[in-house]
């Protein structure tokens, strides 16, 4: 049985900048997720937003990290090819609410951030389509929005490429010390590694007890979400927050960095597993961002979706196990989890491999990625002359060559589903969402993977699209 110098457990966000991290230094390292992709908790319904660092408590992990996180994201996302915009962030009040404006501006300037109160005339001209009601606003200009699921797929890509493995529908079923090793049983197998990082996101605690490490009372909350049409894009040109709760961030108004624009997310203690979309959820969007942009236009919906984040205390759980030897966690990663992801996986690094020498020949930049949504015609006739996949468009609404969707399936981590496919390159999150591509990206997978057309799944385990051909038995 091969031992590896480190397990990573989880792959979100976070466990995959951490492998990332990792797999830079002599060591083999594993990742193991219970799912069929990397991305597919938390980090693929995260907003997307790379928070500046104003709205935490000062002193806390949350502070440290967020702030961290941000003065790194983005020379990553630069690097890993992940879609992204720097365009800032507003917190906007009417004129009874200054006190909360002022309130996070001093936290900001603890915390390191540099922010500025606006009134109501430079509030107007940076975004005009903010409601009649607002007076005033908290401008970051380090904010700003990168994919997640893009980027936590590019993090595992670029760890595969420096050595790491992922294994994918292995969840964790059982940990054990034995001989100053790390037992660690999966669903399918069992592996030995001289230390353990928990990643597991909602089910951090659950690893956590497994491991005999430290207990921690786990509640989650939902967030629900409108998705606009991307000609929504031009009319909102930052990420508009209303003024925080306890419950959370509050209700945005934000571009996405494919195009789009969302509305949400809602905050409602729920079951770990309740991704449901609900009428009332739906009703307390749409009631709440009329309070802060002025032309709300559900009618522009594409898709609702929902994601669960898991709450731990009042801050993150980071760093090593005072319980169990060889044990690190990173764990109750609530926002603004994303914008610390990377300086999280940094932190862990430093604990874990800080005295084990770098690789040689390591691959740190990926490369420019071809979408054919970018292309102008000649670039286009070009790679159709070399390939002519390029000259079959799958997804339409997106604008999705056979030729991209080809490469997902044998990228460093494989798209080997549907949904896996879409996070890479977007074929069915269009208008149709997937209503006249699905089947097509279906057969490229069967015929690149030699897979049966019945095996091909949307997602996770039993979601298996066809079950036979209709012509399988000849008609009498």
């Amino acid at each position: 049985m091969k031992t590896y110098d480190c397990i990573v457990i989880g792959g979100g966000v976070v466990g995959t900048a951490v492998l990332d991290r990792l797999a830079f230094h002599d060591l083999a390292t594993l990742l193991l997720e219970k799912d069929d992709d990397v991305s597919v908790g938390a980090s693929r319904a995260n907003s997307g937003i790379v928070h500046a660092g104003y709205d935490c408590k000062p002193g806390t992990l949350k502070a440290k990290f967020n702030v961290r996180g941000n003065h790194l994201m983005w020379s990553l996302v630069d690097d890993l090819d992940v879609p992204h915009l720097k365009c800032g962030s507003l917190v906007v009040a009417d004129k009874d609410n200054k006190a909360g404006i002022d309130e996070l501006y001093d936290k900001g300037v603890k915390n390191g951030v540099e922010v500025e109160v606006w009134d109501k005339q430079k509030t107007m001209s940076f975004e005009p389509n903010l409601s009649d009601n607002i007076e005033w606003s908290l401008y970051a200009k380090e904010a700003g929005i990168v994919s997640p699921y893009q980027l936590a797929i590019a993090l595992a890509d670029r760890a595969v490429l420096n050595g790491a493995e992922i294994h994918l529908e292995e969840g964790v079923t059982a940990l054990e010390r034995k001989d100053g090793l790390w037992v660690v049983t999966t669903e399918k197998s069992q592996y030995l590694a001289k230390t353990v990082v928990n990643c597991a996101g909602a089910y951090g605690a659950d690893v956590n007890d497994l491991a005999g490490a430290e207990h921690y009372e786990t509640s989650f909350r939902k967030g629900e979400y409108y998705v606009l049409d991307n000609t929504e894009r031009q009319n909102v040109e930052t990420v508009i927050f209303p003024l925080p709760t306890k419950a959370g961030k509050g209700i945005l108004v934000a571009p996405t960095a494919d195009g789009n624009v969302i509305y949400g997310p809602t905050s409602h203690l729920c079951d770990l597993d309740d991704t449901s979309v609900t009428l009332d959820g739906l009703q307390d969007i749409r009631s709440n961002v009329a309070k802060t942009y002025k032309n709300p236009v559900v009618r522009k919906c594409i898709r609702t979706y929902a994601g669960v984040r898991t709450i731990i205390g009042d801050d993150f759980v980071i760093g090593e196990s005072k319980v169990v030897d060889d044990f690190y966690m990173a764990i109750g990663i609530c926002s603004p989890g994303l914008s610390s992801a990377p300086a999280i996986a940094e932190h862990l690094e430093n604990l874990i491999a800080g005295d084990v020498a770098l690789k040689d020949n390591v691959v740190t930049r990926l490369p420019r990625a071809k979408r054919l949504s970018e292309l102008d015609g000649d670039e286009l006739n070009t790679l159709i002359k070399e390939d002519e996949a390029w000259g079959r468009i799958v997804c339409r609404c997106e604008k999705v060559s056979e030729a991209e969707i080809v490469k997902a399936i044998h990228s460093p981590l494989p798209a080997v589903t549907v949904d896996a496919v879409k996070r890479r390159v977007r074929a069915g999150m269009g208008r149709c969402q997937g209503g006249f591509c699905a089947t097509r990206v279906m057969e490229i997978i069967s015929r690149e993977t030699g897979k049966d057309i019945t095996e091909i799944r949307k997602g996770k385990k039993g979601s298996n699209i066809a079950l036979y051909s209709v012509k399988e038995v000849p008609n009498d």
